[in-house]
């Protein structure tokens, strides 16, 4: 009748235990306000003399008056169980944003990232700004420009030249909430070339990493200037860089390929090649796998800010 065994009570008996320790029991814990303190809490906040006091400033000018009844945390805690807590302030409140939509790409010039970064000169203070637009199926540099300050006219311009060589009909275009960005005259040029634009959440680097990935290996490969001497100086270097990137940079996020040769389609070829020679080694000398022949697969699609069924999805995959 009472759910636990005849030793488990001869045991609490011999103990002179008054407590039911079984799961699920009523407990009294000794810290835990009381009905009168919990309420006493809400007729102090809900008073007229504090109307216009956060929970952190009553609990101090309670705290200057002698008077003690819980910690901030719990006058919080009441005043969120009763409901309490309401923005009331005449700032505009905190608002939740929702991951960006997940973006899918399966071949080139699907889903493209853009970002802008500063390139530091020798004068303290004074930066120039790199714009760079790179297709996240591929990892190719689509396309940069240098200029001297961050502008919505300038990413308007750079956008209509990228048009004007590229097919930009029906391209998802992610960014992150910079000025430039989510300027109106940009995201109307964007609409009109056939491009559906995307955001990051605000001051979340994670929503697009793959031009924040692209700026990290830029400013971090040997030979970086650290500071540039003018515009020509870094033009001609990033111009060396972006040349590097697309055509010799083995990438590992795309089974170290150039993006040129992704970009172009050569991957399949490029991979049978790699099993092709792996397969022979195996035939002469058998004995020096313990387990099976690695095989080189290309990645057919890359997901862009990936919903959590996706990425449970590929970890089941892998695994």
């Amino acid at each position: 009748m009472l759910g636990i065994s005849t030793p488990t009570y001869y045991r609490w008996k011999n103990a002179c235990e008054n407590v039911d320790r079984r799961k699920g029991a009523a407990r009294t814990v000794a810290r835990k306000l009381t009905e009168q303190e919990r309420q006493e809490i809400v007729d102090h906040c809900c008073s007229k003399r504090f109307q216009d006091d956060n929970p952190r400033v009553i609990h101090a000018k309670l705290l200057d008056e002698g008077i003690y009844i819980a910690s901030e945390s719990s006058f919080y805690r009441v005043l969120r169980e009763r409901g309490l807590l309401r923005h009331r302030s005449e700032s505009r409140p905190a608002q939740r944003r929702g991951k960006p939509d997940q973006l899918k790409a399966t071949s080139s010039n699907q889903v493209f990232s853009w970002d802008i970064t500063y390139l530091p000169t020798r004068v303290k203070g004074i930066y120039l700004f790199l714009y760079m637009l790179v297709d996240v199926w591929s990892r190719k540099i689509v396309a940069w420009e240098i200029h001297d300050q961050e502008s919505e006219e300038y990413a308007r311009e750079f956008f209509r030249r990228v048009a004007a060589r590229e097919n930009l009909e029906g391209v998802r275009l992610h960014s992150d909430n910079g000025n430039a960005m989510k300027a109106q005259t940009v995201l109307i040029l964007l609409y009109s070339l056939g491009i559906g634009p995307s955001f990051s959440r605000p001051r979340v680097s994670n929503d697009n990493p793959y031009s924040e990935s692209l700026f990290k290996t830029l400013k971090y490969v040997p030979g970086y200037p650290g500071r540039f001497e003018d515009m020509q100086h870094a033009r001609e270097w990033v111009a060396s860089f972006v040349d590097w990137y697309n055509r010799r940079h083995l990438h590992s996020g795309i089974g170290y390929i150039t993006p040129q040769q992704r970009h172009e389609g050569k991957v399949s070829e490029i991979m049978s090649r790699r099993n092709e020679v792996l397969q022979q080694a195996f035939e002469r000398n058998p004995h020096r796998w313990s387990r099976h022949v690695k095989q080189w697969n290309e990645h057919p699609v890359v997901y862009l800010n990936p919903d959590p069924e996706t990425i449970e999805a590929n970890r089941q995959k892998a695994a």
